[in-house]
């Protein structure tokens, strides 16, 4: 059974998917031992709670500095004892001690076709401003593993979604998230666990 810690800051709309998913049978041998947020407000805690799922929230801002709060964050991840730690739409930067720790064994969704409009900067809504501005056709999402950069690890699944002329940021992040990240991150999931990756 793959333990797995979901790792969020806002809304929870890719746990919300993998949870589905493991209830409707798209992952399985799989179970989510913890879901950590940055956010006292995510709505994503609300969502690990009706589930019966732990959730704590360890938040930059309720320490001193830096080191203070990725010892914290290491601390929380390590008492999940998890064998595969999900970031799904995860706005803080992981301290490198944990990368280390935890190598080959982190993923991330990313809301667009990596390399492209991805690294520094390139975040929720602002990737999909982004994409607007510059004009494509084609976006979608990535799911791959963490290294040390940002969005620079390994690619795992991808998949394409088309921008309609009258795209606004928000219409194109909700296509996006419907069309790719929920599919491709259960089914990245899935793979690791069964041995598939």
């Amino acid at each position: 059974m793959l333990r797995i810690c979901v790792c969020v800051s806002g809304g929870g709309t890719n746990l919300q998917a993998v949870m589905d998913a493991i209830d409707a049978g798209g992952i399985t041998n799989t179970e989510i031992v913890k879901v950590i947020s940055n956010n006292r407000g995510a709505y994503a805690l609300v969502r690990a709670e009706s589930r019966g799922i732990d959730a704590a929230v360890v938040s930059p801002r309720d320490y001193a500095d830096r080191e203070l709060f990725n010892r914290a964050f290491l601390q929380c991840v390590d008492e999940a004892a998890p064998d595969l730690i999900v970031l799904a739409g995860f706005l803080v930067v992981l301290p490198p001690m944990m990368i280390q720790k935890y190598e080959g064994r982190i993923i991330n969704i990313h809301p667009a076709l990596i390399p492209s409009f991805c690294g520094k900067g390139y975040y929720g809504l602002k990737v999909h401003e982004a994409v607007l501005a510059r004009g494509v056709k084609i976006t979608g999402a990535t799911v791959h593993f963490v290294d040390e950069g940002t969005d620079t690890g390994l690619i795992i699944l991808q998949k394409a979604v088309e921008v309609q002329p009258d795209d606004t940021p928000e219409v194109l992040q909700k296509r996006v998230m419907e069309q790719a990240e929920w599919v491709i991150l259960p089914q990245a999931i899935d793979m690791i666990a069964n041995g598939r990756i």
